[in-house]
Order: structure tokens, then sequence, then C-alpha cells
């Protein structure tokens, strides 16, 4: 053979040995994940109906977004199961499609009613319609098109009470989901501009053994800013959102009954209408106003353990009219808490984004105003009468992921009385890893001039604060306070370190905010490590520690502690783990404990589709605030969640608090609470709920049955009732010495209610 042949042969020989070598390693090696991928998407051509079918003319022209990167536990790897998403868009909606490929008959899908998904499979988007990193509209639909929404906002995470107004549908098929979604414009907002860049991520949840998460973009562990690195999409032209008007009125009807000794009386039926109106100014302008709100819950907060508590409770809002905007009121400092409005006759609101600049002002009238006020060590309530309140905020983004703000609350008591708070905000994005967060406050409080509203002030709250400056009662006195905090932030893959440093003055008040403590000035250091594991069980461990000292104005030490935890995830069952052991020195009630400590333990797994469970497991030698002695306290919480069928879900949680003295006094305090939430989804409309709670402490059993029929977030209609059950002791012999009671269930309280509410768009 000659010299060319010779060539020629091994030519060949190598070519063989390399395409040898590609069909044994695969596609997986020839994977190349995406950073910050951009996408031009086209106008709609032809038609879609959202149906859960992707055979509609429409989708065949709709840009594609494939080559997802698994970041979650990967470290943007080839995912196991491919997804490809089709987008494009026409004057009235954005059409989002997602075909998320699997085996089906491992697909996790319940019919639930809307934000109850968790747990099913799931696909969705973030979508930053003004691109500059700091907060996101966030929809997720499961293989059923069940909804969930939420608005996310940089440093303060998902907002899950925020609804949106949108269509979607999904299906079950042989080779995995598909969901389709539309989503109007009107529902959105954007920069009143010919041409709109967005950036955009999308997303897919695919929990088994593992919780997995996959997205378009994928992400550099060493970058802090999430959002910066999402991708772009770029062509949407010509779209607004339209001026229409909103209109949404509610009734509500209920009777309503009590114990009265021993007899039960019922109160006459009663009704009230309420009604709101969004207008909608411009693309980035909205403005609120509504009458006689209707804030009732249809399902009753669940009790808190508050036995060796000194301060007051917080709760999630859950209202309608404080979703929009809600994010900006949002700061370091909890300094506006919209629960404190409580019972408004009348309330306006007008938010609005222009360029990189926000702002949001809401306005209430109140009728029955709670306050908070806060002492050093413990918190009070009062009940302040009828009130007005103006809330006002202005945010400025400052390049990516970094920002300026101006916060000033104001409530005026009609019995005279006011508290005005004003504060300065910012973060500061100093480089991939490391960033700065800061605010500053300053209140002026005028107390009213009725010591009879805090005359229910037992001996333990002190009479005096500020070095005895000021009376706690309300006798017409005027103060400033001030409060502060400033936190710098290095987090990359393996390493995160914060270091902060916050006070806030004993005149400091933020009665429109949640702020139950003041008098101190506090240091903190926190630092975690995260180690990550290929193979085996572990997923990662994450042990961090925190060290923090306390004190207050004159310099006495309230308290200095240490926490040592750690974070660890399995790769069995979905398992997450969180021991931690923490050591305090405590001053309370002018006695320091010095021999304070807690360990801690909680866990949550998710077994199958339709098991899941978790708890936590506290024991420790803590103060008694109410009798100001050391104690030993045991402390333990379980949850249990069971799908027994695609539409059954059975939610249950227990807890249970002891408490005896450590100096031989005995028995504190002892109880438990219960709750179980049954719920059956008959469709995607109509639902059932019975929730039954027992209160060991309070000694009351609740039951509150409810029908749901709902169409969108705002348009639905509820029928329930409400029952509480409390222990009373009925004296069979009052002869006998001393008498003998016979302790028997009778019904306490009980409401029945219909509640409706339509949204009309004009």
């Amino acid at each position: 053979m000659d010299r060319i042949g010779n060539c020629r042969l091994f030519t060949c020989l190598a070519l063989l040995i390399m395409g040898s070598t590609l069909s044994v390693f695969g596609a997986e090696e020839m994977y190349v994940p995406v950073y910050n991928p951009t996408l031009d998407v086209s106008r709609l051509v032809g038609e879609i109906r959202i149906d859960g079918s992707l055979d509609d003319s429409g989708w065949r022209q709709a840009a594609v977004a494939d080559n997802f990167a698994e970041n979650n536990p990967g470290d943007q790897v080839q995912p196991p199961v491919d997804t490809k998403v089709f987008i494009t868009y026409d004057d009235a909606n954005i059409y989002v499609a997602f075909v998320a490929y699997d085996d089906p008959t491992e697909v996790r899908a319940s019919l639930c009613s809307r934000e109850r998904i968790g747990g099913d499979d799931n696909v969705g988007f973030f979508f930053d319609t003004y691109g500059d990193a700091t907060w996101a509209y966030t929809m997720n639909c499961n293989p059923y098109g069940i909804q969930t929404d939420a608005l996310w906002s940089s440093g303060h995470g998902e907002d899950g009470g925020y609804d949106l107004i949108w269509e979607s549908s999904g299906q079950v098929t042989d080779s995995g989901f598909q969901v389709e979604m539309a989503i109007p414009f009107s529902s959105l907002r954007f920069p009143n501009k010919d041409i709109q860049t967005w950036k955009v991520e999308f997303w897919r949840n695919h929990p088994r053994e593992t919780h997995r998460q996959y997205s378009w973009a994928a992400y550099d562990r060493d970058e802090s800013c999430w959002p910066c690195q999402w991708g772009t999409v770029n062509g949407i032209q010509g779209v607004k959102p339209g001026r229409g008007v909103e209109i949404l009125p509610s009734l509500i009807t209920y009777q309503s009954g009590s114990r009265e000794g021993d007899k039960f009386h019922n109160d006459d039926a009663d009704g009230e209408i309420s009604i709101a109106t969004k207008y909608n100014v411009s693309s980035d302008i909205t403005a609120e106003i509504t009458y006689n709100p209707d804030f009732s819950q249809i399902e009753a907060d669940a009790t808190q353990i508050d036995v060796n508590s000194t301060t007051a409770l917080s709760y999630s809002e859950r209202r309608p009219f404080f979703q929009e905007g809600s994010d900006l009121f949002r700061t370091i400092f909890h300094a506006v808490y919209t629960r404190s409005i409580n019972d408004p006759q009348v309330a306006a609101k007008v938010t609005g984004r222009l360029g990189r600049t926000s702002f949001a002002y809401l306005g209430a009238r109140d009728e029955h105003t709670p306050i908070i006020l806060p002492l050093e060590q413990r918190s009070a309530f009062v009940a302040a009468g009828k009130s007005s309140t103006n809330l006002f905020r202005l945010k400025q983004t400052v390049a990516e992921n970094s920002h300026v703000g101006l916060l000033v609350t104001d409530r005026r008591l009609d019995d005279d009385g006011s508290n005005t708070l004003l504060a300065l905000d910012g973060s500061l994005r100093l480089s991939k890893s490391y960033s700065v967060v800061w605010q500053a406050l300053g209140t002026y409080t005028e107390e009213p001039d009725d010591t009879m509203m805090t005359a229910g002030y037992p001996a333990y709250y002190g009479y005096y604060f500020d070095d005895s400056a000021h009376t706690v009662h309300y006798d017409g006195e005027t103060y400033w306070g001030d409060a502060a905090y400033f936190g710098i932030n290095r987090a990359d893959r393996h390493l995160n370190v914060d270091l902060a440093y916050l006070h806030k003055s004993p005149t400091f008040r933020a009665d429109n905010g949640y702020q139950p403590t003041n008098n101190r000035r506090k240091t903190q250091l926190y630092a975690g490590y995260t180690f990550y594991f290929d193979e085996g069980i572990v997923e990662r461990i994450y042990p961090n520690f925190t060290i923090a000292r306390e004190w207050n104005y004159n310099g006495d030490m309230n308290e200095e502690y240490i926490w040592l935890e750690a974070d660890i995830r399995l790769n069995v069952a979905s398992t997450n783990i969180h021991p931690r052991y923490s050591r305090y020195t405590q001053r309370y009630g002018g006695v320091e404990f010095d021999n304070v400590w807690k360990l801690h333990n909680c866990f949550s797994s998710t077994f199958t589709g339709w098991l899941s469970a978790g708890g936590s497991i506290n024991y420790a030698h803590q103060i008694a605030y109410s009798d100001t002695v050391m104690s030993k306290e045991t402390y333990v919480s379980a949850w249990l969640d069971l799908k027994p069928t695609e539409k059954l879900f059975i939610e249950n949680w227990f807890n249970y608090a002891h408490c005896d003295s450590l100096d031989g006094g005995g028995k504190i305090y002892s109880g438990y609470t219960a709750r179980s939430r049954l719920s059956y989804q008959f469709n995607r409309e109509l639902s059932l709920r019975l929730v039954v709670e027992y209160d060991d402490f309070g000694k009351v059993w609740s039951l509150d049955p409810l029908i749901t029929y709902q169409i969108n977030p705002f348009s639905v209609l509820y029928a329930g009732s409400s029952y509480d059950y409390c222990e009373y002791k009925i004296v069979t012999d009052d002869q006998h010495d001393p008498p003998l009671v016979d302790p028997q269930w009778k019904l306490g309280s009980r409401q029945f209610f219909l509640k409706l509410k339509y949204l009309f768009q004009i």
C-alpha cells in the first residue's frame, strides 16, 4: 500500500475511534449550559386556545427556549429530563407553554385549589419587566394548570399573598405533561415604551427522591445576584396594558351567636357591602380606592403558642387591597405592617413605576386602631379607636440590583396623639460577591392625653422609660426616636459572611409597623460554608454560626449568644435536617442569667407524592418570663400532609410545650395545640374545606367548615360557619362545700356567613 493509502487508513481509524468515544460518553459530555441566554419573540400568527393542548396553529411559529440547566442539586449539569418553553404574544396577552418530558407514571399532580400546588411537579417563570434585578412577577402551574403566583423582590423573597388575573390549563401526556398560560398585559406593569426588553427566567420544579430544579439560564454560584443572571426576552412591541377600570363589589352576610352564662344568645342577621375600584392610569401607574373594604378572613389564623413570649405576635397579610405595591413597603425594619390598619372605612392607594423610579401612596381611615407599644424587653397592646393613616414610599434603582429609598408613615388618632416616621434605606452591590444594605429611621410621637387608655398596664411593664424621662402611660408626652441598620455581606458558592449593626432608641416607635421592642443596640457576625457532594445520600451540608451581643442605651447587656447550626440536605425523600445549639447570657427583669441554652433539631421529608412530614424538637434551659426564673422547657412540633387521592388533601399540625422551674418550683405551664385541615376539590372551581383545631391552653375546640366556588382570585363565593366549643364548669350541687362542679363542653360562640365578590373588568 502506498504512502497516501496508509494516511487514508489511519485517518479512517482515527475517525472510528473518535466516533466510538463520543457514543460511549453520550450527550452529557456534549451538553453546554447557557449563561444569560437571549430569546427573540414575535407576534402571534394563528390562534391559541388555553386548553392544555398545544396543537393550535399559534404555537407553530412561537419562539422556543430549551437547553435547561440543573442548578439544584447539580451545578449547571444536564437535567435527566428535557423541558421546552414556547412564547409568543398579541395585543392582549403574552402566551407561554411548557412541554415537560418525563415518565407520566412518575408525574406528581393534584387537583387542588389555587396556591396549593406545593409538592407537585410544576413549571413557571419570573418576569422582571423593568430589567433592574430588584423585583419580578412569578407564576407557576402544576400539570393540571392549577395556578400559584407571587411578587418577588430582592432581599425579601416572594410575597405569596400577591394575586394576578391570568389563564392556564394543563394535562398529563404520554411523554410527561404540558401547560399553557395566557397572561394579560393589563395584569402586568412594564415601561411605557414601544419596544420592551424583559429579564426572564423559565423554571421547572421536579420533586422526586431529591427536589431537582431546572432553569433556562445557567447560574454562576459565585455570583450573589440571582436575577442578574436571568435571560433576556426581546421583540415585544407595541403593547399596552389598557386603561380599563376594575370594579370589585363584595357582599357578606352573617349571623352570630354567643353564650352568656347558661344561655346561648343569637344575634340578628347582619350584612355589609363594600366596593373597590382600580384604574390603570398608564402601563406603570395604578390608582385604587375602596369603601368599607371587605377585610373579613374566611379562615382564622392558626393558633400560636405564646405562653412564654413577651412581645406581640405577627401575622401574615392576606387582604387583596394591600397587594399592589407590597414589595415597595417592605424594608429592613418592619416599618410598615399593614395589619395595623385594622378596620378601615375608606382606603386609597396609588402605585407607579416610572423607569427606574417606583413610588406608592396608601391612605386609610381606620375605625378600630391597634397600637403595639414597644418597651425594652416586652410589648403591650393599646386599643386606640379611630385614626387616619398615610404611607408614602419612593424607591430609585441604581445600577443593577441596587437602590436608594425613602419611606414616610404617619398615623393621627382622633382622640389626639400621633406617630410619624421618616426613613432612608438602600442597598449597593459592590461586586459579584459583596453587597451592603442599610436603613436609618427617625420618629416623632405625640401621646394622647388619656391615661385611661393605658390604665390596665400591670406593674411588670415598668412605669418609666428612657432613664425615667417618660412614663409608659398615655399622658400627653412628646418625644423623638431613631433606629438604624448597617450590614455588609459576602456570598459565593461556598462562603457566606454577614456583619451587621442595628440600634433602636428607647423612644423609637413605629405605630404603622411591627416593632415590638426598643432600647437596644446589637452587633452580629454570621458565617457559613457550603460543602457539596456529587455522590452518596448527602447532597450538601451548610455548617454556620452566629455570634451576637445586644445591650441597652445605658450600656447594660441584654444578651450575648452564639448559635452553632447546620443545614443538611439528603438525596433520600427530599429530606432536610437542621440541628442547632445555642448558648446565651441574658439579663431580664434586672436579673442576669448565664446558663441559658437550647438544643434544636427540625426536619422535613417528602416520601412520595402523597406523603410528607416534618417537625422540630427543642429542649432548653431558659428564662420563664412570667416568673423571672430559670426553667427547663420542652417544645415539640410536628406536621403530616396526606394526599390519598388527587382531589383530597389532609394537613395536620401539632405543637406541644411544657415548662418546669429549675429551682423545684414545679410546673410553670404545659399544653398543646392541634389542627387539621381537610380539603376536597371537586373541580378547578368548587372545593370543600374543614378546619378542626383544639387549643389545650384555652380549652377550646374550633370547627370551621367552608364551601368555595372560585372563578379567579377576585371572583369567589364562600359559604361557611365557625363553631367554638369551650369547657364550662357547671355547678351540680351548690350546697356542698366546696360546690360540686361538672366540667361540660358547650357551644361558646358560632357564626354563619355567606360572602360573594366578583371582579368586573371594563
